[in-house]
C-alpha cells in the first residue's frame, strides 16, 4: 500500500483530493436538500472545478519552482519549447521518481565536491609524509659529508665508517624512491600486469632462500608448512609481481619478527578457482585498532623500528596495489604478542 502511494503521480494527486472534496459536499448538500439528482450534478462540476485548479496550481506553481533545478538536473536549455518539453517529463514521471532523481542528483553533486577535497587531503597527506621519510636520509647524509669535509677525511677509520652510512642512506633513498614510484605506476596503469601460469612452491622456497641470511641474523626459521609444499600448486598472475609481494610480506615478517622465532608460509586451495597464500609469524603482533590501517602508504605501528631496519612504510601498500591489480584481495589478522598473518588470494589454474 504504501508503495503505491510513493508512486502516485500529480494527475492521481488531484483527481484523489477533488474527490473528496466532490463527495464531502455532495454528501452534505443531498442530505440538506435531499435532491438526487442537483447534488451529483454539483458535485461532478465541483470535481472538475477542483481538478482543474488544482492541476493548475501544480503545473503552475510548484512546477515553477522545481523547473530550474530539474533544468538542471536533466542539462535542459531555458527556453520556451525546452520547457513545455520539461513539464510533460514531469507529469509523467511520478513523485517519488522525482524526488529520487532529484537525490540522486545532489548526492552527484556532493561527491563532486568531497572527492576533490579527500583527493586534495590525501595528496597533503602524502607529500607530509614523504617530505617525513625524505629528510632523515638527507640530512644524515649532509652530516656525515659535512663532518668528512671539515677534516674526518684524513682519519682512515672515521671516513670508512661516515661513508658507510651514507652509502646505507643513499641506498634508503633509491629504495624509497623506488617504491614510489612503483605505486605510482600501479595506480597510472603504467605498470602492466603481465599473467602467465607457474607453480608458486618454487616462487616462495626461492624467496626464502634469498631472505635466508637476513633471517638467521636473528635465528628466524622460515619455511613452508607440512602439507602445502606438495602437490604443486599452479596460479595465473605476473610472476615477477608476485615474487615481489613474497618477498615484502616475508621480509616483514623477519623484520618484525622475535629472535629464535619463525615465518610459516602457507598455500591453500580454497576452491576450484582460487588459491590462498598466508604468510604467519609468532612475533609481538599488531593492535587491533592498527589493523585497519597497515595497507596506508607510510603508516607504520612501530615507526621507530620501521627506520631502525631500513623501511619505507610502502611495502604493505605496493602489495595491496599488486594483489588488487590481479582482482585479489590482500588481508591481515593479528593478536598481540601473539603473532601476525598476512594473506592473499590469487587465481588457480588445475595442473595437467
Amino acid at each position: 500500500m504504501f508503495k503505491k502511494r510513493e508512486n502516485i503521480t500529480s494527475f492521481q494527486l488531484s483527481f484523489a483530493i477533488s474527490f473528496i472534496i466532490a463527495c464531502i459536499i455532495g454528501i452534505t448538500l443531498l442530505i440538506f436538500t435531499k435532491n438526487n439528482i442537483a447534488s451529483i450534478l454539483i458535485s461532478l462540476l465541483i470535481l472538475a472545478i477542483t481538478f482543474f485548479l488544482i492541476q493548475y496550481a501544480i503545473s503552475r506553481i510548484v512546477f515553477d519552482k522545481v523547473s530550474l533545478l530539474y533544468k538542471l538536473i536533466n542539462n535542459t536549455k531555458n527556453k520556451e519549447k525546452e520547457s513545455f518539453r520539461l513539464r510533460d517529463m514531469m507529469a509523467e514521471q511520478n513523485l517519488h521518481k522525482i524526488q529520487k532523481k532529484t537525490n540522486a542528483w545532489a548526492e552527484e553533486k556532493n561527491n563532486q565536491v568531497v572527492i576533490p577535497q579527500n583527493n586534495e587531503k590525501y595528496r597533503r597527506e602524502f607529500l607530509m609524509n614523504l617530505t617525513h621519510e625524505l629528510r632523515t636520509p638527507i640530512f644524515s647524509t649532509q652530516g656525515y659529508i659535512e663532518t668528512l669535509l671539515d677534516g674526518a677525511i684524513d682519519d682512515k677509520e672515521t671516513a670508512i665508517n661516515f661513508l658507510e652510512r651514507t652509502s646505507k642512506n643513499i641506498d634508503r633513498l633509491v629504495t624509497l624512491v623506488d617504491d614510489v614510484d612503483i605505486i605510482s605506476r600501479i595506480e597510472s596503469n603504467q605498470l602492466p600486469i603481465n599473467k602467465e601460469v607457474f607453480v608458486i612452491q618454487p616462487i616462495i622456497q626461492d624467496v626464502l632462500l634469498e631472505l635466508g641470511q637476513m633471517a638467521q641474523k636473528k635465528n628466524i626459521k622460515c619455511y613452508i608448512k607440512k602439507g602445502c609444499e606438495s602437490p604443486a600448486v599452479s596460479v595465473l598472475a605476473d610472476i615477477s609481481k608476485i615474487r615481489q609481494v613474497l618477498v615484502n610480506l616475508i621480509q616483514n615478517a623477519i623484520k618484525y619478527g622475535v629472535e629464535n622465532g619463525e615465518v610459516s608460509i602457507g598455500i591453500y586451495a580454497i576452491d576450484e578457482l582460487t588459491t590462498l597464500v598466508e604468510i604467519s609469524d609468532n612475533g609481538i603482533g599488531i593492535a587491533e585498532d592498527q589493523i585497519k590501517r597497515v595497507f596506508e602508504r607510510f603508516y607504520r605501528t612501530d615507526a621507530a623500528r620501521s627506520r631502525e631496519y631500513g623501511g619505507t612504510g610502502l611495502g604493505l601498500a605496493i602489495v595491496k596495489h599488486i594483489i588488487e591489480s590481479h582482482g585479489h584481495h590482500v588481508y591481515c589478522r593479528s593478536t598481540m604478542h601473539i603473532g601476525t598473518t598476512f594473506g592473499f588470494t590469487l587465481t588457480q589454474r588445475k595442473n595437467y
